[in-house]
């Protein structure tokens, strides 16, 4: 199969296998795993943050930072699309007792201006509404099509937020795509924020894990919330070895999936009935319009998926995420697969006409 559902799917490399097979090993709930300890070095340091803590999950991460970043009572701002707001099962409410209030970009970029942001803000109001409690971006933006915020707008958005003593937590899944695309180090994408999260698991490469960094006193505390949710691991060096090696080796090859993932904008942008600006493909992350055609994007998916070809629906688009596990070849058959089903499509809606 050709699997363009996410990045989370692929495989480890032959390295990160011999890797994991040779790791040093120790309890890590004791702090006494070497691997894991390198690990969180490592990440520490390219990211110029004081401490590192590794997590079985990026969801794990981010609810950990909204629980220390806020207080029960509080609202979270986030941008409408925002992967803490959709796709991490309401935690901030069932674990930190906050609630997110909800941005819409206006140019529909995932990107929120300091004026859209400002116009959701409860600093110094009245006793009877919710106070803002945390701000929360993502780089890059997931549901906005892998949408970029830049240096300087972050540089932006904390330096205001902080002015209202407002902390900010960047959720950094894919930020060394987001670094390659912006040509960027992610230690200057992430510096201003008081936290940042980001995975192993997706354009990495790794087969799981994640990392929440911070100043180290916030990192301790995050340490004994993560053995509270459930995420103290023990002799995880044999995952920790496999994200050492993603770490070093998968950022600079990034740009060969940004460079397929706008040969695959380019290409549907040339289908019948498909809605797509390949110039707003800027990093791994294809959305696309379909209805356009005559089916719906669950109806293209399947399909898609009798032909060999795995992606996925959200509403009336379709999203299709490349990875080092999808070559350009790939690319181009996922492209004549699909021609294959719009044009029966539209073959038969004509007969019927």
């Amino acid at each position: 199969m050709i699997d363009l559902r996410s990045d989370t799917v692929t495989k480890p490399t032959p390295a990160m296998r011999r890797a994991m097979a040779e790791a040093e090993v120790g309890d890590d709930v004791y702090g006494e795993d070497p691997t894991v300890n390198r690990l969180q070095e490592r990440a520490a340091e390219l990211f110029e943050k004081e401490a590192a803590l590794f997590v079985p999950t990026g969801s794990m991460g981010n609810q950990i930072a909204v629980k220390l970043h806020t207080r029960p009572g509080t609202e979270v701002i986030i941008e409408e699309r925002g992967h803490i707001y959709n796709f991490e099962m309401a935690a901030m409410s069932a674990v930190s007792g906050t609630v997110a209030r909800s941005v819409r970009s206006a140019d529909g970029s995932g990107i929120l201006t300091w004026e859209e942001i400002e116009g959701a803000l409860h600093a110094g109001g009245p006793y009877y509404v919710a106070p803002t409690g945390l701000i929360a971006l993502e780089n890059s933006h997931n549901l906005a099509g892998g949408s970029l915020l830049s240096r300087e707008r972050t540089e932006e958005l904390c330096e205001r937020a902080h002015a209202l003593k407002l902390p900010v937590h960047l959720d950094g899944a894919r930020i060394f795509n987001a670094a390659t695309a912006l040509k960027e180090s992610v230690a200057d994408l992430a510096r201003p924020a008081d936290s940042v999260m980001f995975c192993f698991s997706k354009g990495l490469g790794a087969p799981v894990g994640s990392m929440l960094l911070g100043e180290r006193a916030f990192i301790e505390e995050a340490r004994a919330w993560r053995k509270l949710l459930g995420g103290g691991m023990r002799q995880v060096g044999v995952l920790a070895a496999a994200a050492l090696v993603a770490l070093e080796e998968t950022p600079p090859r990034l740009f060969e999936d940004h460079a397929n993932a706008r040969r695959l904008a380019e290409g549907l942008a040339e289908l019948p009935g498909l809605s797509i600006d390949p110039a707003k493909v800027a990093t791994n992350i294809v959305l696309f319009d379909v209805t356009g055609t005559e089916l719906t994007a669950n109806e293209i998916c399947a399909r898609l998926q009798e032909r060999g070809v795995l992606a996925s629906g959200f509403g009336s688009s379709i999203r299709m995420v490349t990875h080092y596990d999808v070559s350009r070849e790939e690319i181009e058959t996922t492209l004549q697969e699909l021609n294959s089903i719009l044009g029966k499509s539209e073959a038969r809606s004509q007969q019927s006409e």
